[in-house]
C-alpha cells in the first residue's frame, strides 16, 4: 500500500508507555524516509486512562518525550469487565473517526486485548507488540489477555526465542511472526545517559533513600494474587522485613498495595515505602541496587539488561530467558524461598547473567521495518 499509512499507537497501562515510547520515535525519525517511497506516515497515540493516577501514567508521557496523546479515552477504574467495555465502545468510535490502516497494542493489560478485539471487528489490521509470552498460567489474567491478542493479531513482535516457539506451538503462521527484541530495552538504553548525566536530579525521596552510599534492594510489589489475601501477602511481608534486617529496602509502594498493607496491618522496619515514582526516579533506583524483588514482568527484564540480580516473588514467569540468561530468581511466594535467594545475592553469591539476543536497544526500529514494508 502507498498513500496514506496511518498507525494507531495504543497505551494503557503504566509499563505501555515504556513500549510504545521507542515506537514513536522510530516512526517519527522515519517519516521522511517513508515519504521517499510513497507512504504518507501518520501517527496517532490513544491513552485509553485504564491507568488514571497522573503518578502512574501522565507523568510517564513527560518523561520519556512522547507528544500529549492524540486521544485520551478516560476510561478509570472498574473491574476488569467494566473496562474492557468501556474500553471497546469508546475506542471503536475513535476508529470510526480516525479510520487507521493499523493498531499497534502492547503488552498484556486490559487495554490491549479491548483494542486488539475492536479494531479486529472493524477490519482493521493488528501488531502485538510482546507477543509470545506464555506462563502457562490461565489463572493470570495477564495469561488471558496475551493469549486472545496473539489469535487475533496480523503481526505478532516477539521478544525472545520462548516467544517464537510459543507462537509457532499454536499454529500461527510464521510469515505472521517476527523476533526483533525488546522495546523496553530500547527505551532503558535512551535514558541510561541522562540518569547517569550529572544534571540528573532524583526526586527527593529517592535521593535521600539511594545517595547513602549504603547498599540497599528495591521492591515493587502489586500482583492481586501477592496482595489482596492476608494470608498471602503477610508471610511474604515477613520475608521482606528479614531481609530490610540485612539492608534497607525501598518500596515506590502501588496504591493497591498501600491499601492493603494498611488493611491488614503490616509493618515494615527497615522498609521505605514512598508514592509510585516516574520511570527515571525507577531506573536510578534499580541500576544502583544489590538486588530487587518483584512481582513485576518488565522489571525482570530490566534488571537483566543491567545486570542487577532480582528476585522475582511469583509461581511463575513469561520471560523464562531473564531466568536461563539474565540475572533473576524465580522464587515463588513461599519466605523461606524468597530469602534464600536474597541471601544467594546479598553474600555474593548470584547469576551474573547475560543480555539475551536482540535487546540491543534496535527493536523498534526493526518493528517499523517491518511496518513500512507492509505500509
Amino acid at each position: 500500500m502507498r498513500g496514506k499509512f496511518l498507525i494507531s499507537l495504543v497505551a494503557g497501562a503504566r509499563p505501555n508507555f515504556m513500549k510504545i515510547a521507542p515506537l514513536v520515535h522510530a516512526l517519527s525519525a522515519r517519516k521522511e524516509v517513508a515519504r521517499a517511497v510513497g507512504i504518507d506516515l501518520g501517527i496517532s497515540i490513544v491513552h485509553t486512562g485504564q491507568h488514571y493516577d497522573a503518578n502512574m501514567s501522565d507523568v510517564f508521557f513527560q518523561e520519556l518525550e512522547i507528544p500529549t496523546p492524540d486521544r485520551h479515552l478516560g476510561v478509570g477504574p472498574g473491574s476488569h469487565a467494566e473496562q474492557t467495555a468501556k474500553i471497546m465502545i469508546a475506542f471503536e468510535k475513535v476508529l470510526l473517526e480516525d479510520q487507521p490502516d493499523l493498531v499497534v497494542v502492547v503488552g498484556d493489560v486490559t487495554s490491549t486485548v479491548a483494542c486488539s478485539l475492536t479494531a479486529k471487528k472493524l477490519g482493521i489490521r493488528v501488531a502485538h507488540v510482546e507477543a509470545g509470552l506464555r506462563s502457562f498460567d490461565m489463572s493470570m489474567p495477564e495469561e488471558i489477555n496475551r493469549k486472545l491478542t496473539d489469535a487475533i493479531s496480523d503481526l505478532l513482535f516477539v521478544t525472545e526465542e520462548s516467544g517464537m516457539r510459543n507462537l509457532r506451538a499454536e499454529g500461527v503462521p510464521e510469515e505472521w511472526i517476527h523476533l526483533v527484541g525488546n522495546v523496553m530495552i530500547d527505551t532503558l538504553r535512551r535514558n541510561m545517559a541522562r540518569v547517569e548525566s550529572r544534571k540528573f536530579t532524583p526526586s527527593e525521596p529517592v535521593r535521600a533513600f539511594c545517595g547513602t552510599g549504603l547498599r540497599y534492594a528495591v521492591l515493587t510489589m502489586h500482583r492481586p494474587s501477592n496482595v489482596d489475601r492476608k494470608e498471602i501477602l503477610a508471610p511474604i511481608w515477613g520475608a521482606i522485613s528479614e531481609i530490610a534486617r540485612d539492608v534497607p529496602v525501598l518500596f515506590p509502594v502501588h496504591p493497591r498495595t498501600r491499601g492493603k498493607i494498611a488493611e491488614f496491618g503490616l509493618d515494615g522496619a527497615g522498609v521505605t515505602m514512598i508514592d509510585p515514582v516516574g520511570y527515571l526516579d525507577m531506573l536510578y533506583s534499580v541500576k544502583g541496587a544489590a538486588l530487587v524483588l518483584t512481582d513485576s514482568g518488565g522489571l525482570q527484564e530490566e534488571t537483566t539488561a543491567l545486570g542487577v540480580p532480582c528476585v522475582t516473588i511469583r509461581e511463575n514467569t513469561e520471560r523464562p530467558s531473564t531466568m536461563e540468561i539474565g540475572t533473576n530468581y524465580l522464587a515463588g511466594t513461599r519466605p523461606d524461598a524468597i530469602l534464600s535467594a536474597a541471601r544467594k545475592i546479598l553474600s555474593g553469591n548470584g547469576k551474573k547473567g547475560n543480555i539475551p539476543p536482540l535487546w540491543d536497544g534496535r527493536a523498534a526500529e526493526r518493528i517499523v521495518d517491518v511496518l513500512l514494508r507492509i505500509g
